[in-house]
């Protein structure tokens, strides 16, 4: 049994609840007068939403931190976050993806950094180094590993909510985060890691193995 949870965002609380007042009273004026209301309330409703996942939390690997689908698995020859050579995957949350961010792993957050930039369409392979993002530092809890996560945003995505700051701990699959409207999250990681997804595979945020520890 797990205790009962909120079924979508924080984020998305007052919008939802602001909608839902709307379609009450323009039902109240005319049930009529409701119905092109309805429709949007039903949209913000499934566009925030944020289902529970049960996690199999495991030190040795790590998750994907978004719902979509793997655009690309790049090696990189010097992340300053990581201060050397790195792996890059890249993970494409279209519209229709559940837009909460998770914690590949458990650890100390170490650094968070944003970043100004573009609003460039989020499919697009130089979106990710020229539009706005998030960064996070990872120091994960067993051995000498860290893990950076961007969050980047896309032509529609233009806010960026990330609820951890620096010195906080997250878990293994936790939520920390969301991006709003389809964009682009990256997970890079030591060149020591061994990749287990492919471009063009669908991944769950908490739930798809992105990598193992070697």
């Amino acid at each position: 049994m797990h205790k009962f949870r909120i079924p979508f965002a924080r984020e998305g609380l007052w919008p939802v609840l602001v909608s839902l007042g709307l379609v009450v009273l323009l039902f109240w004026i005319h049930p009529l007068a409701a119905l092109p209301a309805l429709p949007f309330f039903l949209f913000l409703f499934w566009f925030f939403r944020s289902p529970y996942r049960k996690i199999d939390t495991d030190p040795e690997v790590l998750l994907s931190p978004a719902d979509g689908k793997v655009m690309s698995v790049v090696p990189v020859e010097y992340d300053p976050m990581l201060d050397g050579p790195g792996v890059r995957v890249s993970i494409f949350m279209s519209v229709f993806s559940v837009h909460v961010n998770r914690a590949p792993c458990s650890g100390n957050v170490t650094l968070v950094e944003y970043r100004e930039g573009s609003f460039l369409p989020a499919y697009k392979s130089h979106a990710c180094e020229l539009n706005e993002r998030n960064s996070l530092l990872i120091d994960c809890e067993t051995g000498d590993r860290r893990v950076r996560v961007n969050q980047i945003t896309g032509m529609l995505a233009r806010r960026i909510v990330c609820d951890v700051r620096q010195g906080d701990r997250v878990e293994q699959g936790a939520r920390f985060g969301m991006i709003k409207l389809g964009s682009c999250a990256e997970l890079v990681m030591p060149p020591t890691c061994a990749v287990l997804v492919r471009p063009g595979q669908a991944v769950r945020a908490g739930k798809t193995v992105v990598a193992s520890w070697r």
